[in-house]
């Protein structure tokens, strides 16, 4: 790095959802270039009820088989979902999987697609079987190498001439080989010679390959490695933003962080302003494909003119909405509108004592640490339940059976769940769930909520709401 970059100063908050409501309609509007490398996903279906005896792994019974572009066929397919218009550029293999992705992006409504062949290649496919909603095995075919010199300068011709017809180039660079070399600069210069925008979905940690593009979109992993510095925490994923902005000369960066949302930096006078944006997501069903629908908001978005602060919302949403589903899915003008709805999430993020009990449990099988806090009085503040979240991986906000505060608790995006603990404590809920984290409300007392010393006696933690207190036990 030259040097640090200035510390991006904190935007102001995003769009109302009046203003976002008319930006989702705008996105049908867009036109755009996607070019990166193509993939075929296959998904296998079935149900396991035996061992196998022959080895001790799971015998799938095979009920049915899917296929979905993938790579950047699936931000086409996001593309197309969003009402864009999208021409799509990239490699296959000569066999029967590049034959089937090929039927299956020319079968895509509002698709211009230009799938060159290279003879000898295999494209690239993954295999993902599936029992019960769980992701037994993933198996891949591919290989991994540049295509050839003459079909790399043929791509940058066909890329050249449809970057006129459309608004905003996307490269979607899964380092297969379609985006290898200088190719990523010379496709960015032929849309900077039309005077189109340039939005890039990078791979690896050289992201000097894409330098001079309008967006660039890494996740919190891809930004740590292609600027060496910590990404943590939000401020230092912002930092880290502004120096890798910086450095390359991007118009802005966009960090894709799944369900915390997306962290938008961005130039106006006087430097860099952050704006962290969240996804709103009740629950994580599935990680796949979430970078993929906000790549395509920021491309439909852009070719639409929408303003980048309304574009990263928008992105947010939509990756929150994804993450709530199963497999790789996409997100359409409906569901965009339900998302905004006020009281929404309300209803998502309620759940019965039993309900709870039985989603705790999955984040708990999943690894994730999980706290508790009483939602009444000093503890519905936006600051204390941003701390307690800051404590856990996932937040239960207990209420009394006549708290109003359901609503109001569940637009914060540290909320993950809400339950009605009846009675006069929430002692009964807290021996329930058995969380690891219990916070206490902003007060001197120890153990002014019941539940502190039962907490501690399955070796979990109390937490008072202040910025001072440490932990009473590990």
């Amino acid at each position: 790095m030259h040097g640090p970059a200035p510390a991006p100063r904190p935007g102001p908050p995003g769009p109302l959802p009046a203003a976002l409501f008319d930006a989702i309609r705008q996105l049908k509007r867009g036109t755009v270039l996607v070019v990166g490398d193509a993939m075929l996903d296959r998904y296998v279906y079935g149900r396991v009820e035996r061992v196998s005896p022959e080895a001790p792994v799971p015998v799938l019974t095979v009920e049915r088989e899917v296929a979905l572009p993938g790579g950047a066929g699936n931000i086409v397919r996001n593309l197309t979902a969003l009402g864009a218009a999208v021409a799509f550029v990239s490699v296959v293999g000569d066999d029967q999987a590049g034959s089937d992705l090929t039927g299956l992006i020319g079968g895509q409504p509002g698709v211009e697609p230009w799938l060159l062949v290279q003879g000898g290649h295999a494209t690239t496919t993954k295999t993902r079987f599936v029992a019960t909603g769980q992701q037994l095995l993933r198996a891949d075919h591919e290989i991994v190498a540049p295509i050839h010199q003459r079909l790399a300068d043929r791509l940058v011709r066909i890329a050249g001439d449809a970057v006129a017809a459309t608004a905003v180039m996307v490269l979607s660079d899964y380092r297969k080989g379609v985006l290898a070399g200088d190719t990523p600069a010379r496709l960015i210069a032929a849309a900077q010679a039309a005077g189109r925008k340039v939005v890039v979905d990078p791979k690896g940690g050289d992201h000097a390959r894409y330098a001079g593009a309008d967006l660039i979109m890494p996740d919190v992993a891809e930004l740590a490695e292609a600027t060496g510095l910590p990404t943590g925490t939000e401020a230092e994923i912002a930092a880290a933003a502004a120096a890798l902005r910086s450095l390359h000369g991007f118009g802005a960066v966009m960090v894709v962080r799944g369900e915390q949302g997306v962290t938008l930096v961005e130039p106006e006078e006087g430097g860099d302003i952050v704006r962290h944006l969240p996804s709103d997501v009740a629950e994580v069903v599935d990680p796949s494909g979430a970078s993929d629908v906000v790549v395509a908001v920021a491309a439909a978005g852009l070719a639409a003119g929408l303003p980048l602060v309304s574009i990263a919302r928008l992105g947010a949403l939509a990756a929150g909405i994804v993450l709530g589903k199963t497999g790789i899915a996409v997100v359409r003008e409906d569901e965009f509108q339900e998302a905004l709805t006020p009281g929404r999430l309300a209803t998502r993020k309620m759940a019965t004592r039993a309900e709870a009990a039985e989603r705790v449990e999955r984040w708990r099988r999943a690894g994730n640490r999980v706290g508790f806090l009483v939602g009444s009085g000093p503890n519905s503040a936006p600051e204390v339940v941003a701390q307690a979240r800051s404590w856990c991986d996932r937040l239960v906000v207990g209420l009394g059976d006549a708290d109003p505060a359901a609503s109001m608790l569940a637009e914060m995006p540290g909320v993950d769940l809400i339950a009605r603990f009846g009675g006069e404590t929430p002692l009964e809920l807290i021996r329930l769930l058995r969380p690891d984290v219990l916070v206490q409300d902003p007060n001197p007392a120890p153990f002014a909520l019941p539940g502190g010393d039962v907490v501690q006696e399955w070796g979990g933690t109390v937490r008072r709401a202040t910025p001072e207190t440490e932990p009473t036990a590990a």
